[in-house]
């Protein structure tokens, strides 16, 4: 078990299984454009370390009711974050039929229990083009941990959605279109 928490220490929990799951990096404009949202540090061309796993292996033993979400338009992938001090914490896609959950790893004291980064995503290059390094592992990572948390039935233990209604635990903000460009050409002044 790897112990989580919010900045102010309010959000507690913990994640199981390291093993199940992939240490990624992702340069993407929307994950820099989330930590501008709330508040955090501009990520630049650093990117941002998240380890992807199954909702079912993240619990809480504090805080949850201080969770709330949003995300960069109505089909986008939804940026859960504490709301008592901002910190961003995990991304999820936006129904539970399809277990995925991102835990950023900023939110854990020592990471070395996760092993390295495994893959690399939106790598930005010449151009505005960007390329992905591991993408194939963390794609079939990602399948297979879906695959197998749909026959187990394990896709229901999530803490982020009410898997009767299929709907998040908390209304989700949507932002304006075109915020994440915005927060962006903002940072960047």
């Amino acid at each position: 078990m790897v112990p989580f928490s919010c900045r102010c220490g309010t959000v507690k929990g913990t994640l199981a299984d390291i093993g199940w799951g992939n240490h990624a990096r992702c340069f993407c404009r929307s994950c820099r454009a989330a930590d501008i949202h709330t508040g955090a540090v501009d990520p630049g061309d650093d990117g941002v370390t998240l380890y992807q796993t199954t909702p079912d292996k993240i619990s809480f033993q504090s805080g949850q009711d201080q969770l709330k979400v949003f995300s960069f338009g109505p089909k986008n992938l939804l940026r859960w974050q504490a709301s008592c001090c901002g910190a961003l914490m995990f991304n999820t896609l936006r129904a539970p039929g399809i277990p995925f959950a991102a835990l950023r790893t900023d939110r854990i004291a020592d990471t070395s229990a996760l092993g390295p980064i495994a893959s690399r995503g939106f790598i930005p290059m010449q151009g505005g083009k960007h390329r992905h390094v591991g993408a194939g592992q963390m794609a079939l990572g990602m399948l297979w941990r879906a695959l197998v948390g749909r026959i187990n039935g394990r896709w229901k233990q999530t803490p982020f959605f009410n898997t009767d209604t299929s709907a998040p635990v908390t209304d989700v903000q949507v932002l304006p279109k075109g915020e994440r460009d915005r927060l962006i050409a903002q940072s960047a002044q």
